[in-house]
């Protein structure tokens, strides 16, 4: 098991492995059962996506509102008095109007070969309101000692981004610091091979969902094929003898 290592100066920043809220940003708990309203949640691939990474919380006690208007960006915010001498504050800026920036002086250490990325907390991707703060993708390899700053993306004119305390506002997840693949066209042998197990599994979709096949809401059909599939996947290659 790998570990990733931090240190903050502002404890309620709190990065843990990013966890679904249900009830919450990911959806209701509703049953996997016909007439449910389907959820976020409900969506293995995504489900597994969202978990991916790290979570950050706002760690401040009053909100922020971020808005846009006659093309200026607003921040607004009671942050109080600097708590310490060097400190930018508020730890928010403008920058460029385009973008704004948090001050988040964390530190995030992986191993050699690894490097950490941002990006927007999967809540973005279930929000309704277009209040979400997006985080701005950055790379940030394993030597450098201290993220600084995240940068946002402002909202467009007229909406809001809100920062509220104790919610969490971005990810950041741990990939390969290079990414070292070509993209290249399948041979027709392969091809044929992956076509081939595309029909064996659409041809056997019946048999993998048994019991599990249910109609949404809104008349969308959802199985566990999916799900049953991953789970066998994973027996597998816990079973899998180590190379020696």
């Amino acid at each position: 098991m790998k570990e990733v290592k931090f240190r903050t100066r502002e404890p309620r920043l709190a990065p843990r492995r990013t966890r679904l809220e249900i009830p919450g940003w990911a959806g209701e708990r509703q049953p996997r059962a016909d007439g449910s309203q389907e959820y976020a949640w409900h969506c293995t691939p995504f489900s597994e996506s969202a978990q991916y990474g790290i979570e950050l919380f706002y760690p401040y006690d009053n909100e922020l509102i971020v808005s846009a208007s006659n093309g200026e960006l607003r921040l607004e915010g009671d942050f109080g008095s600097c708590p310490e001498e060097g400190l930018q504050w508020p730890p928010f800026r403008n920058f460029g109007n385009n973008y704004y920036t948090y001050q988040i002086l964390l530190d995030l250490k992986v191993e050699p070969g690894l490097a950490l990325r941002t990006e927007p907390h999967p809540r973005f991707f279930t929000d309704r309101t277009g209040t979400c703060p997006i985080a701005v993708p950055a790379l940030i390899r394993h030597w450098w000692p201290m993220m600084f700053f995240m940068v946002f993306k402002s909202p467009e004119e007229g909406r809001r981004h809100v920062f509220r305390p104790g919610e969490p506002f971005a990810q950041v997840i741990v990939i390969p610091e290079e990414a070292p693949f070509d993209i290249v066209e399948m041979g027709p042998q392969e091809a044929a091979e992956r076509e081939m197990q595309a029909r064996r599994l659409h041809a056997s979709r019946d048999r993998l969902s048994e019991g599990s096949r249910w109609l949404s809401r809104t008349a969308t059909v959802f199985d566990g094929s999916y799900r049953f599939m991953l789970r066998a996947a994973k027996a597998q290659d816990k079973n899998k003898e180590p190379l020696k």
